[in-house]
């Protein structure tokens, strides 16, 4: 963080001082028991609210949450739970079972990597048409001609009938008969 300029450095040396190691709550489950009564107590007080009893169930289900939220997520549940309360006995909200977060960077993807896949995928579930308003290139929100050009570049075949009309946006009208050469255009 200091690196990237998002903290102070001179305040960083300052609480770097003596380092204290706290691991995760989910690594401390003996310490939830504590927590979860300085919790109460701080919200009942608050909320003007009498709890008679914590019962049994509630405090296992606590100690047996993974807590990815830490601290803080224990206190907004302890919170909900009093804000809730229908009598003096804590009964918890339902927790939350997130799953566990996609690392943001997987080392083989890259943006284009994900983009050619992608167009492969609709050009796939189209297929293989580019055009028009039932084509890739219109669920892909690209001209078609630059969703040719994409196809080229990452390296993907160009459907047949798109190859042809690559450069002319349809395909040639066939000529007429006994019509050869420039005379058939100019007619």
């Amino acid at each position: 963080m200091v690196e990237g300029r998002c903290f102070r450095d001179d305040l960083y040396y300052r609480l770097n001082v003596f380092p204290i190691a706290i691991p995760p709550l989910r690594e401390r489950p003996e310490d939830i028991d504590a927590l979860v009564d300085h919790f109460v107590g701080q919200f009942a007080r608050r909320l003007d609210r009498r709890i008679d009893v914590i019962p049994s169930e509630t405090r296992e289900a606590l100690r047996h949450h993974s807590w990815p939220g830490n601290v803080r997520e224990l206190e907004n549940v302890i919170q909900r739970a009093v804000i809730l309360l229908p009598g003096g006995r804590l009964t918890l909200p339902p927790l939350r079972v997130e799953s566990q977060p996609r690392p943001a960077h997987n080392e083989g993807e890259t943006l284009e990597g994900v983009e050619r896949a992608y167009a492969a995928r609709v050009l796939e579930e189209t297929n293989g048409v580019i055009g028009g308003p039932r084509g890739a290139a219109a669920r892909l929100g690209l001209k078609r001609t630059t969703l040719q050009s994409m196809l080229k570049r990452f390296g993907l075949p160009l459907p047949r009938d798109a190859a042809k009309s690559a450069f002319h946006g349809h395909a040639s009208p066939p000529r007429p008969e006994g019509l050869h050469g420039e005379n058939w255009a100019a007619g």
